[in-house]
């Protein structure tokens, strides 16, 4: 069903691919939304439109993140939650940044062998299906948390919209049946997700109205009583109690520890710009700012916008990053992070000195302990308003549909977020990664993450807001966006429907999208030593763009705010006013 997703939105990739061959030709992607007083790009268009109309109201960009958070989690069930968790970064009208950490948790009683057999052997399945693959969900806290230190109107408010979607439905277009097409069957297996996401136990058509009163009634507790209208009272109690009958491990006693972190943003320059993005227990930030001081130590644009030897570079720095995100990074609660190693200009140069001009790394011989490497399904929204202030969220269950379960009598979706550990050093997760030490399971320890919500800067001020779901490949995908802006001028929708490339170490394959790459550019890179595999399912980037459509350009007219929908997934929408 992704598959045909990515389909319907290939006449405008393609189109927008053979202009970019022609160089001087304007690009066919469609112009990117244009307004004056504020941007908000998420994937789902009635989220979107409820956000639009806080900013109307005279809220700032938080209030507008925080209305548009508990919107998804009605209109967007496949990775809006309330059961799940995730990362804002904010850049304030004032220039002060902040990054909020609402990641899901372990358990108190997890244990770092808990998806192994007898044998030591990873148990298929355990982490990602089930009460066992389920973490401490933080949405609700995050929300809270940001709209009390940093948005300006009240919760109620705020909560309404999304009480008034679920108590009354909204009418499902065809991407809104496409994404729960995804998982009918899973859907057919646990009751409790039945009585929401079947129509009579039959898959939902075009047209037929989503309702959900359960979820409805959990939105009127959180907005009666903020975080204790989740985590305490009966909503609380539900969802402990579907984890004990499910042999889940959460308890009361995790719901009333978890609390939001705020934390100090990853930086770093590039090119004259500003980028700022998401410290662990995010990988994202640390491994974008390394690929870019990698890469700013190359002619990206001289050498061409998918030109074999700039796509070579993009490759082999994602492929050293990856390394070290895989190898070194976790909560920073229970490792050091060698954060400053990693961004140090002074690395980047020892990587590009190993990285051969003409011939592509061997991911097996790229390693921890090995020079210059010292030994040791998500959804984004973006936002801009009138002031000034910046906002980026991405928060998910993990994989579509988190782990599949309702806590009965909730309408809340269950995460399965244990996946992102390390069940064990060696073996790959869901999407692939093979991760280190670093990452493994502890109680109360938050998983590795790969989401970026990242805005970059120029002279203080915001200029480009973006992220996107898509696991390991959200690193990928924000990096490809920024190299868009920055080095090969695209405005912010070009830059959003440009085909991609991923590459992240282990498995040694680098996955293209179609029409990334011309058939003598793929056979330069095979002949490099270029492993090209098929693409992954696609990503969902929402950007916006501060000034013109594209950095440095002109205005039109009197708009400041620019964004860009991902034409990848039919459900989203980029609107501002």
């Amino acid at each position: 069903m992704q598959q045909i997703q990515w389909t319907s939105a290939l006449r405008l990739v393609v189109a927008a691919v053979f202009t970019w061959a022609g160089a001087a030709a304007p690009a066919a992607s469609l112009a990117p939304v244009a307004a004056e007083n504020g941007m908000v790009v998420s994937a789902q268009h009635l989220a979107t439109q409820v956000g639009v109309k806080v900013l109307k109201r005279g809220g700032n960009a938080i209030d507008a993140a925080v209305a548009v958070g508990y919107a998804l989690a009605v209109v967007y069930p496949a990775a809006g939650n309330l059961g799940g968790g995730g990362f804002m970064t904010v850049q304030l009208a004032d220039g002060r940044r902040t990054f909020l950490d609402f990641r899901e948790k372990a358990p108190l009683a997890a244990t770092a062998d808990m998806y192994l057999d007898k044998d030591g052997k990873v148990v298929k399945g355990l982490s990602t299906r089930g009460h066992l693959a389920v973490g401490v969900p933080g949405t609700v806290s995050g929300l809270e948390w940001a709209r009390e230190r940093y948005g300006t109107m009240k919760r109620g408010v705020l909560i309404a919209p999304s009480i008034a979607l679920a108590e009354r439905g909204f009418v499902l277009q065809q991407g809104d049946i496409d994404m729960l097409a995804t998982a009918t069957t899973d859907f057919g297996k646990d009751p409790a997700s039945a009585a929401i996401f079947l129509n009579k136990g039959e898959p939902f058509a075009v047209g037929q109205k989503l309702v959900q009163k359960d979820l409805a009634k959990t939105l009127k507790a959180i907005s009666r009583h903020g975080p204790d209208g989740f985590y305490k009272g009966p909503v609380g109690s539900a969802i402990v109690a579907s984890s004990l009958a499910g042999k889940g491990l959460i308890t009361q006693a995790d719901l009333d520890q978890y609390k939001t972190r705020e934390l100090v943003p990853i930086e770093c320059g590039y090119r004259g710009y500003r980028v700022i993005s998401a410290p662990p227990p995010s990988s994202g930030g640390v491994a974008i700012c390394e690929m870019l001081n990698i890469l700013e130590g190359y002619p990206l644009k001289e050498l061409g916008f998918r030109s074999a030897q700039a796509v070579h570079y993009q490759i082999e720095a994602m492929r050293h990053a990856y390394v070290d995100r895989n190898s070194y990074l976790g909560d920073p609660d229970f490792v050091k992070n060698p954060v400053d190693r990693l961004l140090d200009k002074r690395y980047a140069e020892k990587i590009r000195a190993v990285i051969d001009p003409a011939r592509a790394g061997v991911s097996k011989d790229i390693k921890p302990g090995v020079a210059p490497h010292e030994g040791s399904n998500t959804t984004h929204y973006s936002i801009l308003d009138q002031w000034g202030n910046a906002v980026a969220v991405t928060y998910t269950l993990n994989d579509w549909f988190g782990a599949k379960l309702t806590a009965a009598g909730t309408g809340v979706l269950l995460n399965n977020e244990m996946d992102d550990f390390t069940a064990k050093i060696g073996e790959p997760n869901m999407y692939g990664l093979v991760q280190g030490e670093a990452n493994a399971i502890a109680p109360g320890k938050r998983p590795l993450s790969s989401m970026s919500p990242t805005i970059v800067t120029k002279d203080g001020r915001p200029v480009f807001v973006v992220g996107t779901p898509g696991g390991s490949r959200i690193i990928t995908t924000v990096l490809h966006s920024i190299l868009n802006v920055i080095d090969y001028g695209m405005d912010v929708q070009e830059a959003v429907d440009a085909p991609r490339f991923h590459q992240q170490w282990l498995p040694d394959v680098t996955n293209v999208e179609p029409f990334a790459l011309s058939p003598d550019t793929r056979k330069i890179l095979v002949g490099m030593g270029h492993n090209l595999g098929e693409a992954q399912p696609a990503n969902h980037l929402a950007a916006i763009i501060v000034g013109a459509p594209s950095l440095g350009g002109k205005p039109v007219g009197a708009n400041r705010f620019y964004g860009a929908n991902d034409p990848r997934r039919n459900t989203g929408l980029a609107l501002g006013y």
